[in-house]
């Protein structure tokens, strides 16, 4: 079975642009990427007295199931050097699965659709960007709402623009 996710990729250590692309050329071991997003740079969310961070959306065509991607993903960010120290802290790379088809999950390790995103601007608007139309399994709402409605404000801005889809 092939399912589309959406990962959110964010960096605030070293070559923040190159972390993402190693951490691309990783992801394409697990699944076909089908879209990227811009990269943008937003400045830190929850935890702000660190460097701003780059993030970018992927969707992505797996047959790897949603808790099988989740450990995938926690071991792609463990082999690029991420050492969880605090919550929010600063990080060299964060992959979170924000949706895993149109499943509900909600389990101790993986909750899906991730709980915070409507609340985050540095993920929405990326999001936004490659699938403004995609509803939320749970609000039934579009991205696009959820981005227009956003009561984040901290600033989101593209610093490398998509060049295309797959």
């Amino acid at each position: 079975m092939n399912t589309r996710a959406y990962l959110l990729l964010g960096s605030n250590i070293g070559n923040r642009g190159a972390n993402l692309r190693t951490a691309l050329v990783a992801l394409s071991a697990i699944g076909k990427i089908t879209k990227e997003s811009s990269i943008y740079e937003t400045a830190a969310w929850g935890k702000t007295d660190q460097p701003p961070f780059y993030n970018q959306v992927v969707e992505i065509q797996t047959t790897v199931r949603a808790h099988e991607l989740l450990a995938e993903l926690l071991g792609i960010e463990v082999r690029m050097g991420r050492i969880r120290t605090s919550k929010w802290g600063e990080r060299i790379i964060d992959i979170d699965i924000l949706f895993y088809g149109e499943e509900i999950i909600e389990a101790p390790q993986l909750t899906i659709p991730h709980p915070q995103l409507q609340f985050r601007r540095f993920t929405l608007a990326p999001l936004n960007e490659i699938a403004p139309t995609l509803k939320h399994p749970k609000l039934k709402t579009s991205i696009y709402d959820l981005l227009t409605n956003c009561p984040d404000v901290l600033p989101v801005e593209i610093v490398a623009k998509r060049v295309s889809d797959s």
